[in-house]
């Protein structure tokens, strides 16, 4: 077996979440990946929401898997240096700095590529052109103007952004997709080119059904949806439909055995139009499968509320685990809502390599998320995470092959963060 990526080298310009996540999936796939950090600081997630004082956060080791680490002072004109001899060797700059940072470094499109016309820059933005282009974005920003937290919540209650980070680890995914996707082209073309994903722009690809909805609005009310069937009225955006099925099968999340002390004792059960009949059964309604008011999905519209009401009669008095059991059986979708504790402790989904547990020289073990996409053909072992600087020496000599003699110059002028202290007179 071999690396997706082998012999790609990436010049990782990022921190926070939303490159990072970039870059980890470069690195996962076989890319050698380095991490430029300032000295004596390094990420700032390194030092953010720690468990463990004076160790790097899990933030920041579950960001930042299988790359090395270089501190560099890019004010310092010998860190200016080194970086513009990382940038003439590397295939791939990724960075997500505020917009405009890059040029008032000196680092403008144009000059990178007179350092490297082959070099792919990828960037992570806020917002694409237009009004809002200079604007700074985080997280949640990114899910309320892309469209999630307008559509996400009950119809009677405030917006909601949801705990899945689709605006940072949303947008690192789709910007390592136009990375590759660029350097394929360049095999073709010899060119790099740059690559920008807006985090207004992945969020919207991501609510694109929110999207086909509100076109579908303007032709008549939207039949799927709760309130459809309690006779609300629709306005002229689309709606928080709390938690009915987005792909026109009426769902919910219904108790189970167990809900009045566990957070998490509820099932997501969808009733199918094909498994209606098999629904009846279970349930223990098989009169409703010929009964002309619930034979037929335009009939159960008006009738949800009774029809999930009854079924929740049945999954409460089971577990949520023997609720998929049954219901499977008879391929009947459902979920049981799993708690981030279940997941942890779900032994399959380590020998999958979708959770891994990793060594650390200063926090020891610890759980972190694995490759998500599966390739028959790459195998990465999930790594560490860098201690700050820790490959400082190893990629000036190394990797840009230096003498001592110049090493010695950079590290006395303070730009790796290693200045050696003049002796007192």
């Amino acid at each position: 077996m071999g690396k997706a990526l082998d012999g790609v080298r990436v010049l990782d310009f990022t921190h926070v979440q939303s490159g990072p996540t970039c870059t980890q999936l470069l690195a996962w796939f076989g890319a050698d990946v380095i991490k430029v950090e300032r000295p004596g600081e390094g990420d700032i997630t390194r030092s953010q929401l720690r468990d463990i004082p004076n160790v790097d956060s899990l933030y920041f080791t579950m960001l930042n898997s299988n790359k090395r680490s270089i501190t560099l002072d890019t004010k310092n004109p010998e860190g200016k240096f080194v970086l513009e001899e990382l940038i003439k060797i590397c295939d791939v700059m990724v960075e997500n700095f505020a917009p405009g940072v890059l040029d008032r470094m000196g680092l403008t499109w144009e000059r990178i590529q007179s350092i490297n016309p082959k070099i792919i820059v990828a960037s992570v933005k806020g917002f694409g052109p237009g009004p809002f282009e200079d604007c700074k974005v985080y997280e949640n920003v990114a899910q309320c103007t892309g469209g999630s937290a307008s559509t996400t919540g009950f119809r009677d209650g405030l917006p909601l952004v949801t705990g899945a980070q689709i605006g940072d680890s949303g947008t690192g995914l789709h910007l390592a997709l136009g990375i590759v996707t660029a350097l394929y082209q360049r095999t073709l073309t010899g060119k790099g080119q740059r690559v920008l994903a807006a985090m207004q722009d992945s969020v919207l690809n991501l609510c694109r059904v929110k999207m086909r909805d509100q076109q579908r609005l303007q032709h008549g009310p939207l039949q799927e949806f709760s309130q459809f069937g309690e006779g609300i009225p629709f306005g002229d955006a689309v709606p928080r439909s709390g938690n009915d099925s987005g792909g026109g099968q009426p769902g919910r999340i219904l108790k189970c055995k167990g809900w009045e002390t566990d957070p998490n004792a509820y099932i997501y059960f969808i009733t199918q139009a094909q498994v209606w009949k098999q629904v009846c059964e279970v349930i223990g309604k098989p009169e409703w499968v010929e009964d002309p008011e619930f034979a037929k999905p335009a009939q159960r519209l008006p009738k949800l509320n009774l029809i999930f009401g009854t079924i929740e009669q049945w999954t409460m008095t089971k577990t949520k685990f023997e609720v998929m059991d049954i219901l499977n059986k008879f391929d009947i979708p459902c979920g049981p809502i799993l708690s981030m504790k279940e997941i942890a402790e779900d032994q399959s989904l380590y020998a999958t390599g979708t959770l891994v547990n990793v060594d650390h020289p200063e926090r020891g073990t610890y759980i972190t998320v694995g490759n998500p996409i599966k390739l028959s053909d790459n195998d990465v072992k999930v790594e560490r995470s860098p201690l700050l600087g820790e490959h400082t020496d190893e990629i000036l000599t190394k990797v840009l092959k230096l003498d001592k003699s110049r090493i010695d110059e950079i590290k006395a002028s303070g730009a790796t963060g290693d200045k050696v202290r003049e002796a007192a007179e």
